[in-house]
């Protein structure tokens, strides 16, 4: 059953993380970063192989707001440069304020290369949306059906983690399922059988749940981080306790621990939230940004668009052991 969580709060009200709270690992200072994490991004370019998993954010709020008023300039800057490692296209999605349907542009090009992204990052899209940058997985083209978010009949869905074998994971779908399939990715197939567990049960939230109870059940390993957004709800995944970081890989492509990302050697699969009374915002670890609270691990949760109210979701965890045949 879901779980109502106080105000402000998305369970229970951990340490809170401002500018300064943990070590940036390796001494890069706050007020640096963005710039250092640009020219790496600059250096490495627009590529690298690695084990693909991507960073997050997603935005709800009262009025049609814009991400780079979400984050302040700042942080934007921080948060674009993350595509130093995670420079393999760029999403975004976003509620329609007019038609009160979800639109959404992909782009297969680096965010800090292309001026679509810092444009569309400018404008006040809509009460809630979800920005998504990616680092493709090794053999994985960078191609738009491989992009994030993935839309679907008033559903958009992100992926920040990886799950293997693909093969085993798509086995869980259906004929249908499969068919519908455009690109490549663990990333889709996991949408895909969320949509699909959705229709089983008839249900957003009950859908959402199975699908995480039988993923959790399948792929112990895996990061199933996410956020899955409709015409009224966002609903965010946090769930990556036993999944392995690609620590070893991230080192490889720097030539200094100074320019590696802020808690990619140590916190790679956080998240952060923060709750007001009139916005609600979700990040991945990577920029070190002030009011900012840890999401606790292996945790789901969804923010009502209309009330702003949080709520806790437990029922995937009952859902675990189902598995498909």
């Amino acid at each position: 059953m879901p779980t109502r969580a106080p105000h402000g709060e998305w369970v229970d009200p951990p340490v809170r993380r401002g500018r300064g709270s943990a070590p940036l690992g390796a001494g890069c200072q706050r007020t640096s970063c963005a710039g250092f994490w640009t020219r790496a991004a600059s250096r490495l370019g627009s590529h690298h192989e690695g084990p693909g998993v991507c960073r997050l954010l997603g935005f709800v709020g009262r009025r049609p707001t814009s991400v780079v008023e979400v984050l302040g300039q700042e942080d934007f800057d921080a948060f674009t440069a993350l595509t130093a490692l995670h420079g393999d296209g760029w999403g975004m999605a976003w509620l329609d304020p007019d038609s009160g349907t979800i639109r959404s542009t992909i782009s297969a090009e680096s965010a800090i290369h292309d001026p679509t992204y810092s444009r569309l990052a400018r404008e006040p899209l809509g009460r809630a949306g979800i920005v998504h940058l990616r680092w493709a997985s090794p053999g994985l083209p960078v191609t738009p059906d491989n992009t994030h978010p993935f839309v679907e009949g008033g559903y958009a869905f992100a992926h920040n983690g990886h799950i293997a074998p693909v093969e085993r994971l798509e086995g869980l779908l259906t004929r249908d399922a499969r068919g519908a399939l455009r690109g490549d990715t663990d990333s889709e197939r996991y949408f895909r059988f969320v949509l699909q567990c959705i229709a089983e049960t008839g249900d957003d939230t009950d859908g959402l749940q199975q699908a995480l109870g039988v993923l959790t059940s399948e792929f112990p390993e895996a990061s199933l981080n996410s956020l899955l957004m409709t015409p009224t709800h966002m609903y965010g995944v946090h769930i990556n306790s036993h999944a392995p970081a690609p620590v070893k890989g991230i080192r490889e492509l720097f030539t200094s621990e100074d320019e590696i990302p802020y808690r990619h050697t140590d916190e790679y699969f956080a998240m952060d939230y923060r709750l007001t009374t009139d916005t609600a915002h979700i990040i991945s670890s990577g920029i070190d940004a002030e009011g900012w609270t840890p999401v606790p691990e292996d945790t789901a949760a969804m923010v009502d668009l209309a009330t702003l109210e949080a709520t806790r979701l437990d029922g995937w965890a009952a859902e675990r052991g189902r598995t498909r045949p």
